[in-house]
C-alpha cells in the first residue's frame, strides 16, 4: 500500500441534439463538409447578435432534473475569454457563477460498492470549432500545419461538473457509463463519444489516506471513451502516487493521455478562472425560470435507467450482468422490449442479448443500434430453440455465422437443413444402426456401466449430424437399451 488515495472529479461535456446551434440558426448535422454550417453569428462577425435556443435550455433543465439538481430561478450567460484558433469570437459564451442547474447527485456502483457522487453544476455553453493538425500523427507538435472546421462552433453544449467524490478509475467509469445512459434515455443527445458528442475531462489529485486536505489537481483533457477514461485515470494516479512517495512536487497542469503509450504528458500549465476574465454577456438577457416551467419538464421525464433496472429485477429477476446489457441504453431497452413483444421469455431474451449478441457486437465493433440481426430475427431463432426445431449449440453457431455474413439465422437453418430431427421413427432407426455396430459397448451398459451411456449418446448424435433433439434421442436410446 502506498498510503495515498485518489480524489477525482469529472467534467462531462454533452453536445445537444438540437436542430440548430445555441445562438444562431445554423444546422448541427454531423459529418457535413468543413465550414458549410456557419454564419456571421457563430463566426463572431462584428455587429451580430446571439439569440438563445429555447430547446437547448429546456434540454439542460431536463438533464438537471434527471440528476436531482435544483433549477435556479435566475441564471446568467458570461463571456469566457481566451485566444485559441478554434474559438472564432476569441471568447466562449458560457455560464460562470450563476449556472442554471446546481446540487444534484448520481448513484453509481463499482466493484460491488454503491457511491453517491455529487453534481456541483450543470450549465450551458457553446462548443468550439475542431482543429485538425496535418501531419503523420495528428498531434500538434508533429504537424506541418493546422486547419480549423467551424461547423461545430456554436453547437449547444452542456457541461456537467461532478464534485470530487470519486476515488478510483472503476468508479469514474461507472459514473460516466450511468451519465451517458441517462443522457441517451432523455433523448437530448446521441452521446456518441467516438463522434465527440460526449467528451470527458478528469481532474485528479492524490492525498495521504485519512486526511481531508486536497492535493494538487491535474486535469486530463478530452477523453473520448469510457475505456480511455479508466486507463488515463489509472496511469495518472500511478504517476502522482510515485511522485508523492518520492517527495516530488506535483504541478497543477493540463495533461494529454496517449492511447498508444498509455501514459499522460504535459500540455500546458493549468489556467485558473481569473485567466479567462469572465464578465456577463452584454448581448443576452438573464434566463428566468418559474415553477410551472420546471414542473412541466419534470412531468415529461421518462423512466430513468436506475428505475428501469429496479423494475426489471422485480419483474423478471434478471442478474446484474444481464441488466448491464439489457438496460445499457434506450436502444438496448427497446431491443429487449421488442423480443418480449415477439413472445420471447424475459430470461431467454436477457441470456441471448448478454451472451451471443454482445459477443457478436463486440467482435464487430458495433453498438446495439447497429446490430446486423434485429430483434425479430433473433426472436425467430430463440423460438426455434424453445420449440425443439434447432438445438442450442447449433443455434449459437448459426447466430455467429449469420451476424458475420449479414443474413438471418433461420435463413441459414433452412438453407442448410439444420433443423433438429425429432421424429421418433427417424431417430429410432438411427439409434438401431449405431447400437448394431457397438455390441460390446451395449453389453457393458447392460452390465451396469452407466457411464457408457454418454458415449453411446455421443455416437448417436454424431450419426444424426448433431441434429437430433437431445431429449428425444435420450428417451429412445434408453428404450432400445432396455430391451
Amino acid at each position: 500500500m502506498s498510503g495515498y488515495e485518489a480524489v477525482i472529479g469529472l467534467e462531462v461535456h454533452v453536445e445537444l441534439s438540437t436542430r440548430s446551434k445555441m445562438f444562431c440558426g445554423c444546422a448541427t448535422d454531423f459529418g457535413s463538409d468543413p465550414n458549410t454550417q456557419t454564419c456571421p453569428v457563430c463566426l463572431g462577425q462584428p455587429g451580430t447578435l446571439p439569440v438563445p435556443n429555447r430547446a437547448a435550455i429546456e434540454s439542460l433543465m431536463t438533464i438537471g432534473l434527471a440528476l436531482g439538481c435544483e433549477v435556479a430561478p435566475h441564471s446568467l450567460f458570461h463571456r469566457k475569454n481566451y485566444f485559441y484558433p478554434d474559438m472564432p469570437k476569441n471568447y466562449q459564451i458560457s455560464q460562470y457563477d450563476e449556472p442554471l442547474c446546481i446540487d444534484g447527485t448520481l448513484e453509481v456502483e463499482a466493484d460491488g460498492v454503491t457511491t453517491r457522487v455529487g453534481i456541483e453544476r450543470a450549465h450551458m455553453e457553446e462548443d468550439t470549432g475542431k482543429s485538425m493538425h496535418v501531419g503523420r500523427t495528428g498531434r500538434i507538435a508533429e504537424s506541418t500545419h493546422s486547419l480549423v472546421d467551424y461547423n461545430r462552433a456554436g453547437i449547444p453544449l452542456v457541461e456537467i461538473v461532478s464534485r470530487p467524490d470519486i476515488r478510483s478509475a472503476a468508479e469514474a467509469q461507472a459514473y460516466l457509463t450511468e451519465l451517458r445512459a441517462i443522457v441517451e434515455t432523455l433523448g437530448v443527445s446521441d452521446a456518441r463519444m467516438e463522434e465527440g458528442s460526449m467528451r470527458c475531462d478528469a481532474n485528479i489529485s492524490v492525498r495521504p489516506v485519512g486526511t481531508d486536505t486536497l492535493g494538487t489537481k491535474v486535469e486530463i483533457k478530452n477523453l473520448n471513451s469510457i475505456r480511455s477514461l479508466g486507463r488515463a485515470i489509472t496511469a495518472e494516479i500511478e504517476r502522482q502516487t510515485a511522485m508523492a512517495v518520492a517527495g516530488e512536487r506535483i504541478v497543477m497542469e493540463t495533461r494529454h493521455f496517449d492511447e498508444q503509450t498509455g501514459a499522460t504528458s504535459t500540455m500546458r500549465v493549468k489556467e485558473g478562472a481569473t485567466d479567462y476574465r469572465y464578465f456577463p454577456e452584454p448581448d443576452l438577457v438573464p434566463i428566468v425560470t418559474d415553477a410551472a416551467w420546471v414542473d412541466r419538464l419534470r412531468a415529461q421525464l421518462p423512466e430513468l435507467p436506475a428505475v428501469r433496472r429496479a423494475r426489471l429485477i422485480a419483474e423478471h429477476q434478471l442478474t446484474k450482468e444481464q441488466l448491464s446489457v439489457v438496460a445499457a441504453s434506450p436502444v438496448a431497452s427497446a431491443y429487449f422490449d421488442e423480443l418480449l413483444a415477439e413472445g420471447v421469455p424475459a430470461r431467454d431474451a436477457a441470456v441471448w442479448m448478454s451472451g451471443e449478441l454482445s459477443r457478436a457486437l463486440n467482435a464487430a465493433g458495433h453498438e446495439i443500434g447497429d446490430s446486423v440481426i434485429d430483434a425479430q430475427a433473433l426472436s425467430a431463432l430463440i423460438t426455434a430453440v424453445r420449440d425443439g426445431v434447432v438445438n442450442l449449440n447449433t443455434a449459437k453457431r448459426v447466430f455467429a455465422r449469420a451476424y458475420a455474413e449479414g443474413t438471418t439465422p433461420m435463413a441459414i437453418v433452412e438453407a442448410e437443413g439444420l433443423a433438429q430431427v425429432s421424429d421418433d421413427d427417424a431417430i429410432g432407426t438411427a439409434i438401431a444402426g449405431v447400437l448394431a455396430g457397438l455390441s460390446d459397448d451395449v453389453a457393458r451398459f447392460k452390465a451396469g456401466e452407466e457411464k457408457v451411456f454418454g458415449f453411446l449418446m455421443g455416437q448417436v448424435m454424431r450419426a444424426l449430424k448433431g441434429q437430433g433433439a437431445p431429449e428425444v434421442v435420450q428417451r429412445i436410446l434408453r428404450e432400445q437399451l432396455s430391451r
